[in-house]
């Protein structure tokens, strides 16, 4: 199966394309949550963010972050909200960053789902814990 932002990096999918440099490319989203929704892919096929090498991060948010700017004046918006899925609601399995204008009572509500807290201090505190035990973990592994 192709993937379609791979169609679209290569210049043979259809699309608004609002930034391009060597590493990435970003273009409009063609189902926007608001006009303006832009998304910014990597060139290189990365299906989630754990895939994109250490070396690509830096350019890839470096754009996310210009992006972020230029999204927000072109919209005359008051900010945005910048977000990346990982597998789960990914509609597309290539790694793209989703730039989304926004303007107070805009409709969305926080992160679009939602809130569910936490019934306890100590469960959060297990959260924290067991969070910090992977970033140790992942730290020795690499």
């Amino acid at each position: 199966m192709t993937c379609p932002f791979c169609e679209i990096a290569q210049g043979r999918g259809n699309a608004q394309v609002v930034l391009e440099n060597p590493k990435n490319l970003a273009f409009l989203d063609a189902r926007p949550v608001f006009p303006g929704h832009t998304l910014l892919i990597p060139k290189a096929h990365y299906a989630t963010m754990a895939d994109l090498p250490e070396s690509e991060i830096g350019s890839l948010f470096a754009d996310a972050r210009r992006l972020a700017m230029a999204v927000e004046t072109a919209m005359a918006a008051e900010g945005t909200f910048v977000a990346v899925n990982n597998r789960v609601s990914q509609s597309v399995p290539h790694l793209h960053v989703h730039v989304v204008p926004r303007r107070r009572k805009d409709g969305l509500r926080g992160f679009f789902w939602p809130r569910q807290p936490y019934r306890s201090t100590e469960e959060m505190a297990s959260v924290a814990d067991g969070i910090r035990a992977a970033l140790a973990l992942a730290r020795h592994e690499s």
